[in-house]
């Protein structure tokens, strides 16, 4: 049996970033740092954080007075960023930057005096933070047949958004959709699904024609991971999302001669490396690592945690 390892895979530099934030809030302002909704959707992550003084909350009012807070990497609502002020709260915003730019785009549309349609998985953070950049005049889409059934207040002023994490062609289908039903809807000025979302789905495409099976790493409440887990069904392979190496069925590799491994933009490459090592108990003989895109994609760190603020902080292995 053969492992094929995708790439690139495993974090992308908003996840990267969003870590390093509160590990460093951590060291500059010492536990504890209260972080609203999880960091990024990895249960191994958040665990390891909770362990080092991080204290997890719904909401705003379960935070002190005071209190230094950690906005997730999925964004929040302009409520929330009032809240936060009014409160009194230190506030260091973990935001992905391409999750900012998504927010800067509504905000532009709106001002425009276009209504916005999301394209979206409702009930996901990053939806609701993007949504609650508007007060009125956003609609959400999940399918091509929510445009069908779309009522807006004035369809020749429309503009379009998507989360970052969808499917790329799930998310070109309903493009689609909206551009059919009402021509002049404005595009954004770049496409609103990030880098690695792209480059995770696109390394997979790849892959999974090559194997049998294909095993995700990652969480269930991560979209990215799980539209990987989609996107390899998708192109001809059994597919399955796992949180780690212990939930691998051996009955899924039974008669199997490549497994394909990848894993979403929350999930560190230690989970890869002890999946593998499950999967040589299991019997593979051979990892060989595919070709694939390079990332080097950087984000800066919030004022006030810079890499001069205090010394560095030690990352251990999740």
């Amino acid at each position: 049996m053969e492992v094929l390892l995708a790439q690139p895979r495993g974090f992308c530099a908003g996840v990267d970033r969003a870590i390093d934030i509160v590990e460093r809030a951590l060291h500059v302002h010492g536990a504890p740092i209260y972080v609203r909704h999880e960091i990024v959707h990895n249960t191994h992550v958040v665990a390891d954080l909770r362990a080092k003084g991080a204290v997890f909350v719904d909401e705003l009012h379960q935070v002190p007075a005071g209190a230094t807070v950690v906005f997730s990497a999925h964004g929040v609502p302009k409520s929330v960023r009032s809240e936060a002020q009014v409160r009194g709260l230190r506030v260091f915003d973990a935001t992905c930057p391409l999750v900012t730019k998504v927010h800067v785009e509504v905000a532009r549309m709106r001002a425009q005096g276009r209504e916005v349609v999301m394209i979206g998985h409702a009930g996901h953070p990053e939806v609701e933070g993007t949504m609650g950049q508007a007060d009125g005049g956003i609609y959400l889409v999940e399918s091509p047949d929510d445009v069908a059934g779309l009522e807006v207040g004035d369809p020749g002023h429309l503009a379009y958004v998507t989360q970052t994490t969808l499917s790329i062609d799930d998310a070109a289908q309903i493009v689609a959709a909206l551009k059919r039903r009402f021509p002049d809807i404005a595009a954004p000025k770049k496409a609103d699904i990030c880098y690695a979302t792209q480059n995770r789905q696109d390394a997979v495409k790849v892959m999974a024609p090559q194997v049998d099976v294909v095993i995700v790493i990652g969480s269930q409440s991560s979209s990215n991971s799980n539209r990987l887990r989609e996107v390899a069904e998708r192109f001809g392979a059994a597919a399955y999302l796992v949180d780690s190496a212990e939930d691998v069925d051996p009955a899924w590799l039974r008669g199997k001669q490549r497994i394909g491994v990848t894993a979403g933009a929350s999930a560190p490459e230690s989970l890869v490396r002890a999946l593998i090592e499950r999967l040589r108990s299991l019997g593979a003989a051979r990892v060989r690592a595919l070709e694939g895109v390079e990332e080097h994609v950087v984000f800066p760190l919030p004022k006030g945690l810079g890499r001069t603020a205090g010394a560095e902080p030690a990352r251990d292995p999740l």
